[in-house]
């Protein structure tokens, strides 16, 4: 038994002398403040790929993907319907807990980088990451021609906020590599991670990870921190704002 141990072991030590590559990433900005006059953004990853003595020599290529995903929350897909000359709402499909946020790069077309198996568990592609559903009583990510699912997906990327691009990464030399992060300007606040999957010869290397946040400040911080911790008397103020944009209006307008 003590044997058995010790060669498994060995075998796992040798396993991960054969993975010595090591990625080192870093973002041109961890703190993206949202001011009234935010118009969008863009980020930008860069690093390198660490190799070392126990690095296969005969590997020199290397695949990047990089997954960005931003704050997750509930959101629903809605079908509709005209009846009658009126375009009415006929079924509808809720998301749990799904990025509000993603984009998926790479230095080459994601079908060309791993085989489909190692895509489907390693989430590489839109069509391959997990958007789980509610069904009727049940929870579950359904095929990927899926018609709500679909819906969902054309409609986050129209909006800029679901992307995916496989030439967006650039190796500036065989290990040194960037990549732009597009935001656009009706970016979720929140806190976004970013997942670096490392692949050579359609084989999964290795992977690290970051993150950046994004923040309101100024004025409309106030306004979203007061609606947040003081909501009677935020609703208040904009009950007696609205009369008052109001009376003032038909002083303005008034008819002598």
């Amino acid at each position: 038994m003590t044997r058995a141990l010790l060669a498994l072991l060995i075998v796992l030590l040798l396993a991960g002398a054969a993975r010595a590559e090591r990625l080192i990433v870093s973002v041109s900005n961890h703190r993206v403040t949202v001011t009234p006059n935010y118009s969008g953004e863009e980020l930008v990853l860069f690093g390198s790929v660490e190799r070392d003595a126990a690095t296969p020599p005969d590997r020199t290529a290397y695949d990047l993907v990089v997954t960005v995903m931003g704050p997750r929350a509930d959101m629903v897909t809605r079908r509709k319907e005209r009846t009658f000359g009126i375009w009415i709402n006929t079924d509808y499909r809720q998301f749990l807990q799904v990025p509000s946020y993603l984009a998926l790069f790479a230095n080459r077309p994601f079908d060309a980088i791993t085989s489909p198996e190692i895509a489907r568990r390693q989430q590489i592609g839109l069509n391959n990451v997990l958007l789980t559903q509610r069904v009727g009583g049940d929870y579950a990510d359904v095929v990927p021609n899926d018609a709500f699912r679909s819906a969902f997906i054309r409609l986050r990327t129209q909006r800029g906020l679901y992307r995916e691009d496989g030439s967006a990464v650039t190796f500036l030399t065989p290990t040194l590599f960037r990549t732009g992060i597009p935001l656009p300007a009706e970016v979720p606040i929140g806190t976004y991670q970013i997942e670096i999957k490392l692949f050579a010869n359609g084989a999964f290397i290795g992977k690290t990870e970051t993150a950046f946040e994004i923040v309101k400040v100024g004025f409309e911080q106030f306004v979203a921190t007061t609606a947040r911790q003081n909501g009677f008397l935020y609703g208040l103020a904009t009950v007696a704002m609205a009369l008052m944009t109001g009376w003032m209006a038909s002083i303005v307008f008034r008819k002598d």
